[in-house]
């Protein structure tokens, strides 16, 4: 099966990457239960210590300093809330120091390039697989505090097929075209994973990806044009229009370790500014406690502030306190591996800290 899309994809991506890194350094500058299932948000607790009772941004004392901008990017067309326009819209990132700067839309595909090269200072939390496969690349960059993480009930993302459609099994997608929204995220590696996981050998070559708007899947699915869509949405939803079936979620494949969409920062900028990141990561933690306690808040916030459909901005989970699981690491560290897109060798530990998290246990 031919792939000429995806490596043209990847190649690009890459070389993106390449270039900003080496301008920054010319300038000096994710059907068994799991062990710990993610609760759902209506019952999820965040343990530790309250956010406000934290220090404001480098003052250890909590008295006001003047804001720190941070360069972000504005969303478009968001599938599920935007943690930074809710923790500026609620102000609670003011409350840490920190003033949300924000720059126009920057493609997620690009976010690695763009806080290596300067030009955003923190990523809004993509898929942990590019944080992976950037380090793995040379850029110097790493997470430090988790954004999503999946449930049952909440799943990252989701396969979908046609209520008629004869594909109920790993083998029966074989040959078949399935529509993604971007090349070499969580929407191309979850179906290998899942063909992988159930005995369908190098799946890289046995489907067809088609590149398309997410906002476009479902159509294009109705059409016939293609034979499953990878999308960001609940399993309750789609079940809903009654035309859809679900073929499995990344929880299938992973359970509740696959769906993690860490935030992370050039290794320079955490080195020379850590009271920040630590302000930042605290926001963080709290704004997305409050969305886990609020997701009907935080999708009316995201949608409001972006002009998006609020039924288009769709639940999430979100890693309680911000805190980073090794799993979520470890487990796209090894598929990448598997399939060949990062060298051999990379540690958990060069990919993200949890040592600047207020609700991490510090030895």
């Amino acid at each position: 099966m031919k792939r000429l899309i995806k490596i043209n994809y990847i190649n690009a991506f890459y070389l993106l990457v390449s270039l900003s890194f080496a301008t920054f350094l010319i300038s000096g500058c994710g059907d068994s239960q799991p062990q710990s299932q993610a609760p759902d948000q209506a019952s999820a607790k965040a343990p530790g210590p309250t956010p406000s009772a934290l220090p404001a941004a480098g003052n250890a004392t909590g008295a006001a300093t003047p804001l720190t901008k941070f360069k972000v990017p504005m969303p478009s067309e968001p599938t599920s809330p935007d943690i930074f326009v809710v923790g500026d819209d609620l102000k609670i990132y003011q409350k840490y120091g920190i003033e949300m700067d924000f720059i126009g839309v920057v493609p997620t595909p690009q976010y690695v390039a763009a806080v290596v090269s300067g030009h955003i200072d923190v990523s809004p939390g993509s898929h942990i697989n590019r944080t992976i496969a950037g380090i793995s690349a040379g850029a110097k960059i790493k997470a430090v505090a988790g954004k999503t993480e999946t449930s049952q009930r909440v799943p990252h993302m989701i396969g979908i097929v046609t209520k008629d459609s004869p594909i109920a099994k790993p083998a029966d997608l074989i040959g078949k075209k399935v529509g993604i929204p971007t090349i070499g995220g969580c929407n191309e590696y979850t179906p290998y994973a899942w063909l992988n996981k159930f005995g369908v050998n190098d799946p890289k070559n046995k489907i067809e990806v088609v590149v398309l708007p997410e906002k476009n899947l479902e159509q294009v699915l109705r059409q016939g044009e293609i034979d499953l869509a990878m999308i960001h949405k609940l399993p309750a939803e789609v079940l809903r229009k009654d035309e859809f079936k679900i073929l499995f979620s990344d929880y299938d494949v992973w359970e509740s370790d696959g769906g993690a969409t860490p935030f992370y920062f050039a290794t320079k900028f955490i080195e020379e500014k850590p009271e920040v990141v630590r302000a930042f990561v605290a926001a963080t933690a709290e704004t997305l406690n409050w969305a886990n306690a609020n997701p009907d808040g935080a999708r009316e916030i995201t949608a409001r502030r972006t002009n998006t459909d609020f039924n288009y901005v769709n639940e999430r989970y979100f890693a309680p306190n911000g805190i980073i699981r090794p799993e979520t690491a470890s487990v796209w560290i090894e598929l990448l591996e598997l399939f060949g897109e990062i060298k051999p060798g990379l540690t958990i530990d060069q990919v993200y800290t949890n040592e600047f998290n207020p609700y991490y246990p510090q030895n």
